[in-house]
This record gives structure tokens, C-alpha cells and sequence, in this order.
């Protein structure tokens, strides 16, 4: 990209205008409703036309994607050349087209050319389009190495490298693809890193990639503020009811509803719309096809809830969604800023509602202190939503849950210790030690030691009695002992652990066994 101005000058970006963008994009601008720059536009955006590698950090819903769309525009405007010369690399289909589509309305009126490139669909459409040499190429990282494999994608003139989500895409199951993908790139190139967080872990596999970044970080992993949260104390067979009530809250226009898996996603949605609402899934199971339609149907107010699982949680983009409720926890504090950022997006206010039970305490607290405040435990009382007290175990601190993330608020929690240890006692077998279950295995008696009624006198002192409405073990045939004693049968009580020696000690070529010292049975 042709450098624009040094982006360390000491000057202030409050306007559009003030980034020397060209015409065809200031008007792209205004038809996308863009006013003014959000912060990190106004620190990106000059680094980015400069030439610069850089790591942009930002809230959930802040402009990230123009932050590198418009620069990238404005420097394949001013440099022509054959495609594709950007490249960007997205975790999901859904926020591969939303970039596609935002692209596309800022640079409508300039002649650059944009294809998104996903499973899940035909590829004869995406080898046809990229055949014509688009400038601008957004994909997923599995079909995108699937087409380059086969020889449809000529990556070798790519210009700029943008990974959004990067912190989705450093995860360990897309880092070898995305190894390979840098591993097809020219080494003289830009790279762009957009996310809404970036552990330490991430981080250091972002500095292999990136040469002397721009680092643009605005705040910490916290929600916008525009964004109200709320706990809801509840067990886990009342989730639903307490859904419907939730929906029926003053204020309520549409939301995503997200669970923990494709299921249950599809099961909710289904319940919901047999109880009236208007209700649509969205998970990784379904077709593309489907996967429009519903997205398609949200977005023109056809179905006013979402129910989606994590695959939707990155890259919708959809205006004046007022609810985000987490039926199921997520599974990391991260995980919730990227779902509850679906709502109170440009700087409109929204709700994230969780619903908690007795072993969700522990992610509660980690999502507390990311957010850096305590959430308001909330209930729903005659139609309208009440604020609880809070707990006195809470006042007291954290670090006196369970393992698994449950504290002892009382009711179930309290006492599930209790419940599990008599559960487990319960639960151990009373029966013979050599039965099923708590088995303990005798040594091996030695020839010529123990006859089988010092081995039955033996076991009826351990106590070993038959299970009861097991099968009765058959009693051995009497067996001549070898230190010459009058054959002899164990009792029943020894009977399992006799037979057992028995089949050690029975000879290979059948026949009664003889005396010790070779009398006997000779004859």
C-alpha cells in the first residue's frame, strides 16, 4: 500500500475527511451512515495507509471491520494491479459475509471486485469467480487451502494479510491451517490482527507474524458500557419457563439466545416456536441454505430470536438487537464478551441476561472480574424483574466453591458433598471380593501349602459371603490335596476363591490328579 502520512505525527482524526481517503470512499462513507470515527478507526486507520503491520485490540461491536476495510480500499484505488492482492481470513462463514457485505458498501463506488470463499456450498460458483481475479478475497481457512491445493488460487500477489478474530484463528485447531496459508503468502507483505481479545498466549504467536506492529489497544477484555448485565438464579429443569417470562419483559424486541450445544439449539427453538414465539436455530449442523435463512429471517424481523451456539457468537452483525440471554454458561469469561457484543453495538444500549445454577458459580466469578464489576442477581416477580440481595457467602469473598464452579448458596449446593458421599458409599459392593465391583485379587495360593479346607476356613474368616440374587457358584469336586490329606470340600463361603485354585492347578491332559509323592490313583 502507497504510505498516506506517518501515522506518530501528532495529529487528531475526528472526521473521515482528515485520513485523505479518496472521494469514491468518503462517499461509500456516508452511505454506510458513518459520522464520525470510532477510536479504533482513528488509531488504525493512518498506521494502516502508512504500511504498517498492525495488532488492532478492541471492544466487541466497535468498527474493527472498517478499521481495515477503508484503508485497504483506498490502496488498491490508488495502486491497480491483478488480484487478489488482500487477503482476509475469517473463523466463520457468517462473519466472512458480514465483512464481504460492509466491504462492498463502503467501495460501491469504486470498481474493485470482492468474493468470500467458504465451505459448506458448492465450489464451482467460488472457482468461477475467482478466475476473473476479484481484488479482494474473503475466506474461510479450510476451503480457501482446498482451492489452493487444487491450483484455483494464486496467492502469490497478496499484498496485505488481514486475520480477524485473531484470536479465534490462533487457536489450536486452526493454527496449522493458518501456518500453511502464511507458508503460500509472498514474504514482502502487510498483516493486519483484529480481535476483540488476544491472551498472552495468543499474543506471542501473533508477534511471529507480525514485523514491528502498530499496537492499537483501547480497553481491557470488558463489555462496552452501553451493555446492562444481569445473573438469573435458576435450576436447570426451569430454564424454560423462565425463558418465556424473560421474553415477555417490558422492552424486549429481539434476541439471540445462545446454549452450549447444536441440540439443544435446535430443540429450543423448536419449543419456542410451538409456544408461540417467532424462533429460529442457528448452529453448525445445519446446510448453508439454512443457515442464510435464518440468518436472513433475524435480519428483516421474520423471527425475533436467534438460537444459535457459539459458531454465531463472532461476526453477526445485526442492528438494534436489545437481549442477549445466555441460556448455558459459556466456557470461558472470554467467550462471553463475544456473545453478549452481539448487543449494545454502535453505542446503543442492550441487555445480557445469564442464566446460573448452583455449578456455574466459579464462571460467574471469572466473568466478574473481567468485567471488573459484580453482576446484580435478578428474579422475575409478578411480570417484572426484581433485583436479589446478595448472598452472605459472596460478602465474605470467592474461593469457597465447589471444583466444578458451584458454590454453597444453599438448597442443592450446599449439601451435594454430603449427597455424593453417600451416594459413593451406597454404591460399594457387598458381595465376595472376587465379584464385579470393589475387587480385590487374592495371591495365588502355592502347591503344597494349603489344603482346600484350610483355604474355606480362610475365606469364612474374611467374611466372604455371595451376593445376594447373584448366581451360586458351583462347588468344586473334591480334589486330592498334595501334602497327602483326606480329600476335603470347602464351604460355600469359600467356594469362589477354592475354584479359582482349582482351574490354576488343573493338569493339561485331563484325568484325576495323583497323591503327592506319586501314589494313589497309579493304579
Amino acid at each position: 500500500m502507497c504510505p498516506q502520512q506517518d501515522p506518530e505525527e501528532p495529529e487528531s482524526f475526528d472526521t473521515f475527511d482528515s485520513f485523505n481517503l479518496a472521494p469514491q470512499i468518503l462517499r461509500g462513507v456516508a452511505d454506510a451512515g458513518f459520522t464520525e470515527p470510532r477510536p479504533i478507526q482513528r488509531d488504525a486507520i493512518p498506521a494502516v495507509l502508512a504500511g504498517r503491520d498492525v495488532l488492532g485490540l478492541a471492544k466487541t461491536g466497535t468498527g474493527k471491520t472498517a478499521a481495515f476495510a477503508l484503508p485497504i480500499l483506498d490502496g488498491l484505488l490508488r495502486q491497480r494491479g491483478r488480484g487478489p492482492r488482500a487477503l482476509i481470513v475469517a473463523p466463520t462463514r457468517e462473519l466472512a459475509q458480514q465483512i464481504d457485505a460492509e466491504t462492498n458498501v463502503l467501495g460501491r463506488h469504486i470498481r474493485l471486485k470482492t468474493i468470500t470463499i467458504y465451505g459448506g456450498v458448492s465450489q464451482r460458483p467460488q472457482i468461477e469467480a475467482l478466475r476473473r481475479h476479484p481484488d479482494i478475497v474473503v475466506a474461510c481457512p479450510g476451503r480457501l487451502l482446498d482451492l489452493h491445493s487444487q491450483g484455483e488460487i494464486n496467492l502469490s500477489r497478496v499484498e496485505t494479510l488481514v486475520l480477524d478474530e485473531a484470536d479465534h484463528m490462533f487457536d489450536m485447531g486452526f493454527l496449522p491451517d493458518i501456518r500453511r496459508i502464511l507458508a503460500a503468502l509472498p514474504e514482502e507483505r502487510q498483516n493486519l490482527l483484529f480481535s476483540a481479545t488476544m491472551p498472552s498466549e495468543i499474543r506471542h504467536l501473533a508477534d511471529r507474524v507480525l514485523s514491528d506492529p502498530v499496537v492499537v489497544e483501547l480497553a481491557s477484555k470488558a463489555p462496552v458500557s452501553t451493555i446492562e448485565h444481569a445473573l438469573y438464579p435458576v435450576g436447570e429443569k426451569q430454564k424454560g419457563a423462565l425463558l418465556d417470562a424473560v421474553l415477555k419483559l417490558p422492552g424486549f424486541a429481539s434476541a439471540i439466545v445462545f446454549t452450549r450445544t447444536k441440540y439443544r439449539a435446535r430443540r429450543l427453538a423448536q419449543q419456542l416456536d410451538k409456544r408461540g414465539f417467532k424462533a429460529a436455530a442457528l448452529q453448525g449442523n445445519m446446510s448453508q441454505n439454512a443457515r442464510d435463512r435464518a440468518m436472513n429471517g433475524f435480519r428483516k424481523r421474520t423471527f425475533d430470536i436467534l438460537v444459535a451456539t457459539d459458531i454465531a457468537a463472532r461476526g453477526i452483525d445485526v442492528e438494534k438487537v436489545t437481549h442477549v440471554i445466555n441460556y448455558d454458561v459459556p466456557s470461558t469469561a472470554e467467550a462471553y464478551t463475544h456473545r453478549i457484543g452481539r448487543t449494545g453495538r454502535a453505542e446503543r444500549e442492550g441487555k445480557a441476561i445469564t442464566f446460573i445454577t448452583d455449578d456455574d458459580d466459579q464462571m460467574v466469578r471469572a466473568i466478574e472480574r473481567m468485567i471488573g464489576a459484580r453482576i446484580e442477581r435478578c428474579a422475575i416477580e409478578g411480570g417484572e424483574e426484581k433485583v436479589l440481595p446478595m448472598p452472605p457467602e459472596e460478602r465474605r469473598g470467592p474461593g469457597r466453591g465447589r471444583s466444578r464452579g458451584g458454590g454453597a448458596r444453599g438448597g442443592r449446593g450446599a449439601n451435594t458433598k454430603a449427597s455424593e458421599g453417600r451416594r459413593s458409599e451406597s454404591a460399594r459392593p457387598e458381595g465376595p471380593r472376587g465379584s464385579r465391583g470393589g475387587r480385590r485379587r487374592s495371591r495365588p495360593a502355592q502347591r503344597g501349602t494349603q489344603s482346600s479346607g484350610q483355604a474355606g476356613d480362610q475365606g469364612a474368616s474374611r467374611g466372604q459371603q455371595p451376593r445376594e440374587g447373584a448366581q451360586t457358584p458351583r462347588l468344586p469336586k473334591p480334589v486330592r490335596a498334595h501334602d497327602g490329606a483326606h480329600t476335603t470340600v470347602d464351604a460355600p463361603s469359600g467356594a469362589p476363591q477354592q475354584r479359582r485354585r482349582r482351574r490354576r492347578r488343573r493338569p493339561r491332559s485331563g484325568g484325576p490328579s495323583s497323591t503327592s509323592g506319586g501314589q494313589g490313583s497309579q493304579a
